[in-house]
């Protein structure tokens, strides 16, 4: 494989992730100014703005344009894998449709997602100023849109790819707002099955280039599936007076001593170690990308350590720094560890 590619994935891998932040796949970095600034500068910027630039926005906004950012980044990585595995170079035509069509289908559940949880959004300092919860766009120009967008995403996948991309675009789809959206109000467990829909991005992009499910695609899969847990977690634990006010069934809400929500975030940092080492059990890349997947799993794993100390601390501003750094460790693990594991693949 060429070196300017290689360069090329990995800025656009550390510059989108970097930027993204979780929603369903987990919240959003952009939202820690939990105190309205962000829905104070939106109502700023929403006095002065040309109708058009409002409505670009909105559009940002309703189809989680970071969310799919990192989705497409994510789907990137899983092609680029999968074509180097098949001795071909990722920079082709097929690349291009792959990702035109998990955008179109990311983004129509998106706003899937937000048309669903309208009320709960509105309640929520960090999501009230959402297009449908605010009312700048109505509830049925969200679904029209939203299911428009996957329909035609779908389409799109059907006729550039194969029909289990397809199929695994559309179940990610179905677990993301039939399944995991309705649940959140429900039980703990919705972090758990939202999970899935949140790992799918690489698999999507493994099979578009493979047209099969196979063990390194897998990999791929459980790597984000794993990671998400801390990351999920600190952001549980800094919106858990907003989650609890919209009745979203967080850990840090319905056990707010915080003892389960340090439990799932350390044994899925642990777990995250073997899992990450995976793709060189598999022979998909070296002992370097080995070494690096080896020191940052255990610095991931330190910060989750840290974050422990919630349970102990009594001031709450330490709490939420505690949970900050591990947010923030954790977006930057996901692009550094993919980015290196494509650059071993290459030079492998």
């Amino acid at each position: 494989m060429p070196t300017a590619p290689t360069a090329t994935a990995k800025a656009g891998i550390v510059g989108a992730v970097s930027a993204a932040g979780p929603d369903g796949l987990a919240g959003e970095l952009s939202g820690l100014s939990e105190n309205g600034v962000s829905a104070a500068l939106h109502s700023s910027r929403s006095n002065t703005a040309t109708p058009r630039v409002m409505l670009i926005g909105d559009l940002r906004e309703l189809f989680k344009f970071k969310v799919t950012a990192m989705v497409l980044i994510t789907t990137w990585a899983g092609f680029y894998l999968g074509s180097k595995d098949s001795g071909i170079s990722s920079i082709q035509r097929g690349l291009v449709e792959t990702l035109v069509g998990v955008a179109l289908v990311s983004a129509g559940a998106s706003a899937l997602n937000e048309a669903l949880e309208r009320k709960s959004d509105a309640k929520m300092i960090r999501t009230a100023r959402r297009p449908i919860a605010a009312g700048r766009i109505s509830l049925l120009q969200g679904l029209l849109l939203g299911l428009g967008a996957v329909a035609l995403g779908a389409f799109w996948l059907l006729y550039t790819t194969n029909l289990l991309t397809v199929g695994l675009a559309l179940l990610t789809v179905f677990t993301y707002v039939a399944i995991y959206t309705p649940l959140k109000r429900v039980t703990t467990l919705a972090t758990f099955l939202g999970a899935f829909p949140g790992a799918a991005g690489p698999l999507l992009g493994w099979t578009a280039a493979r047209g099969q499910i196979e063990w390194p695609g897998v990999a791929l899969f459980a790597i984000l599936f794993v990671w998400q847990f801390p990351h999920f977690m600190s952001i549980a634990w800094l919106y858990r007076e907003d989650y609890g006010r919209a009745g979203i069934k967080m850990l840090p809400v319905v056990q707010p001593d915080g003892v389960s929500t340090v439990i799932e975030a350390l044994f899925y940092a642990v777990l995250m170690i073997p899992v990450s080492l995976a793709p060189w059990w598999l022979g998909m890349a070296g002992w370097p990308y080995a070494i690096l997947a080896a020191v940052l799993g255990l610095v991931y794993l330190g910060y989750t350590i840290r974050f422990s100390l919630i349970l102990r601390t009594p001031s709450e501003s330490r709490s939420r720094m505690l949970a900050r750094d591990l947010l923030k460790v954790s977006v930057l693990y996901l692009p550094l560890l993919l980015t290196g594991l494509m650059l071993a693949a290459t030079l492998k």
